[in-house]
This record gives C-alpha cells, sequence and structure tokens, in this order.
C-alpha cells in the first residue's frame, strides 16, 4: 500500500502505468489480507485462507513472497523514475 501511496503523491513525476500496477498489487495484498481475517466473505466472493491450518499458512506464506518479489520489482522502477527526474531537474 505504501508503495502505491508514494506513487500517487509522487504523480504526475511517476509514471501513470507504474501507479497503475502499484495501486493492483495493493488491492490484490488487501484482498489477501481480508481472505486471512476471521470473518466469512465468501457472499461478497472471497474464498477465506485459513490460516489456522497447515495448508493456510503455506498458502499465505506463499502469497506473501510473490507479493514481495512483485514489489520489489515496482520499488526499483519508481526509485529509477525519481532518479530520472532528479537528473533533468538540474
Amino acid at each position: 500500500m505504501d508503495l502505491y501511496k508514494w506513487c500517487f503523491k509522487l504523480a504526475p513525476a511517476v509514471p501513470s502505468d507504474l501507479t497503475l500496477e502499484a495501486f493492483g498489487l495493493a488491492r490484490e495484498i488487501r484482498e489477501l489480507d481480508m481472505r486471512a481475517a476471521p470473518y466469512d466473505l465468501r457472499e461478497l466472493g472471497y474464498e477465506p485462507v485459513r490460516i489456522e491450518t497447515v495448508q493456510g499458512k503455506q498458502e499465505y506464506a506463499r502469497a506473501q513472497r510473490g507479493f514481495t518479489l512483485r514489489t520489489n520489482d515496482l520499488r526499483r522502477r519508481l526509485v529509477a523514475a525519481l532518479d530520472e527526474l532528479a537528473q533533468t531537474s538540474w
């Protein structure tokens, strides 16, 4: 979520496609958090991640690792965009 927040705050210096990707990732992360919460959201189309089970913990951890990899790529792109901006503003 922080990555999206900074992409949005730094617009228009940050490419809109990067901001859109960061928003999509933040949305996916939030969805996983909701699915892992103790609330039954199946009526809204969210299948629960049962983190109290071994399988559920593994599913949650696997998804978190995937988010980390994707976030790292977006973070590198954000830093590159800001570096480029710093170089052109002098």
